[in-house]
């Protein structure tokens, strides 16, 4: 048996994704991301943006655009998705519609922002599905986008929706609707790792997702020049709030943000020593340099192999088995 039906039995498997989400609007910078893409691998997503990224009045061509995009062979890994309009938009119909009918296959998720409910958001899953099921495909998995006060409240249900693999933090829509309340300084370092608020909100979102399995999505760094900026924020999220994975707007910010969310070297060897004398025990408990492990611990280790996969760090072929 593979290591993962031994260790999650009777438990939530996490989905394992890559620590980078790459947003690109314009089809310039869809094809400049998908080109750093196939230059490193699918050691990040690209999230093609068909909200904010398209044009008054260009909603329809846009979202054709980056459809023929993620459909095209320049899709190498089938690691792109695409942010539709909000559920409430006149555009969202048609942005799942275009998206599903040109690429569905090629699709590696959908992003749904602005959800207002549990139900609001239900009903947006049950569209992207009808239109996936209608283009063949029966498992297009969804992220949502946690932005409003009415998805924050329900974020524990959000989480278990069964299409969800991803939530993701808006921190400038989650602290503009606040209305002044919260200072802009929230929106951005160290504001944003300090004010209450703020840090309810994304505790909350990791949380949900840490029980339920999936994956928590931290917000955007809006510095682009100093990436000393982005890889303390990206290991703040990391390290201090159990966030997985993070945005990044600029080609820059991919680099530091994977950095900060790779294991250690040290912490790799660890995992892979531990993992490979507990399956020549047939994962019964082990001792590791006198201390016990069992297979609680040996979910843990297990994960921190993923992590180091997804992120491209090199695995001796004996522990490749193991991910």
């Amino acid at each position: 048996m593979h290591p993962s039906e031994v260790l999650f039995q009777g438990t939530h498997q996490p989905v394992s994704l890559p620590a980078c989400d790459h947003y690109a609007g314009s089809e310039k910078l869809m094809r400049k991301s998908m080109a750093l893409q196939q230059q490193l691998g699918p050691v990040f997503d690209i999230t093609f943006d068909c909200e904010d990224g398209a044009a008054a009045g260009n909603e329809h061509a846009h979202a054709a655009m980056a459809a023929d995009l993620i459909a095209s062979d320049e899709n190498r890994f089938a690691r792109i998705g695409a942010r539709v309009h909000d559920p409430a938009s006149p555009h969202f119909d048609n942005d799942v519609a275009t998206l599903c009918s040109r690429a569905a296959s090629r699709l590696a998720y959908l992003v749904i922002p602005k959800a207002e409910s549990l139900l609001q958001l239900k009903t947006a899953i049950a569209i992207v599905q009808r239109h996936a099921a209608q283009a063949g495909r029966s498992d297009l998995p969804v992220h949502v986008l946690i932005e409003t006060h009415g998805a924050l409240h329900e974020v524990w249900q959000i989480a278990g929706l069964p299409e969800v693999e991803c939530l993701s933090f808006g921190i400038m829509d989650f602290v503009s609707a606040h209305y002044g309340s919260i200072p802009a300084a929230a929106m951005k370092s160290p504001g944003q790792f300090s004010h209450p608020l703020v840090n309810r909100a994304k505790l909350d979102i990791a949380a949900a997702c840490h029980a339920h399995g999936i994956v928590a999505s931290h917000n955007v760094c809006t510095e682009i020049r100093d990436l000393s900026v982005v890889a303390d924020d990206a290991t703040q999220a990391a390290g201090q709030l159990a966030y997985t994975r993070m945005w990044s707007i600029h080609p820059d910010q991919i680099e530091p943000i994977l950095s900060a969310f790779a294991p250690k070297l040290q912490e790799i060897d660890e995992a892979a020593a531990i993992l490979t004398a507990a399956k020549a025990c047939n994962w019964g408990p082990i001792q590791y340099e006198g201390k016990l492990h069992d297979r609680a611990s040996y979910r843990y280790f297990w994960t921190v192999l993923q992590r180091a996969k997804h992120s491209g760090q090199s695995l001796p072929q004996e522990v490749m088995a193991l991910t």
